[in-house]
Parts: structure tokens; sequence; C-alpha cells
């Protein structure tokens, strides 16, 4: 296992956590469309960082003996943090998309009376 590798892993983790944070962050402004194109980069990133380690994992399989080192625990944590909070801001965007449509009946509706 190289450290090239250990650093893709953590390179797009990070980028995959800044780009769910953007989301949250159109999607609180209101800007669905944006924070849906965060999300897409975010799973884009998640998907680089899953392939860099599948492919450690397909050397280990080979017989190339990967060794664990506190580097390699920190980019495991740091793709684990990526995916856990990616899925937890997909879950706050669609939130928001659910209370700014009750907000927009709720003005419709106070608007007729």
């Amino acid at each position: 296992m190289t450290e090239e590798v250990i650093f893709t892993i953590i390179l797009h983790a990070g980028n995959a956590r800044a780009e769910a944070y953007d989301a949250l962050r159109a999607a609180q402004a209101g800007d669905f469309a944006k924070a849906a194109e965060h999300l897409q980069q975010a799973e884009a990133e998640v998907g680089a960082a899953h392939r860099a380690q599948a492919d450690m994992i397909q050397q280990e399989a080979q017989g190339n003996k990967v060794d664990i080192t506190l580097l390699f625990v920190h980019a495991q944590d740091h793709l684990m943090t990526a995916l856990s909070e990616k899925n937890l801001i997909e879950n706050m965007v669609e939130m928001h998309k659910t209370i700014k449509q009750l907000a927009n009946k709720l003005e419709a509706a106070q608007c007729q009376d």
C-alpha cells in the first residue's frame, strides 16, 4: 500500500465532505438545484475514494501485504465520516425542501384569507 493511495482516499473524502456541506448551505438558502449539484459531486468524490480503497483491498486479496498504519486508519476515518455526513446532509436537504414547500403553502393560504 502506498502513501499515494492513502492520500487519494483522504483527498477525495475531504472533497466529498466539503461538497456535502456546500449542498446543505445551498438548501438552507433555498437553492435546491445547486444543492443537488453539490450532492452529485459529493457522490462522485466518495466514489473516487472508494475506488482507491477497493484497489488496496484487491492488492491484499492478491497476496500483497497491506500495512495498517496510523495514516491508513486516518484515511479510513475520513472516508467513513464523509459517507456518514453526506448521507445525513442528503436527508437534511430533503427536510429543507419539505419545510420550504410547507412555508409556501402556508403563505398562499394566508394570502387567500
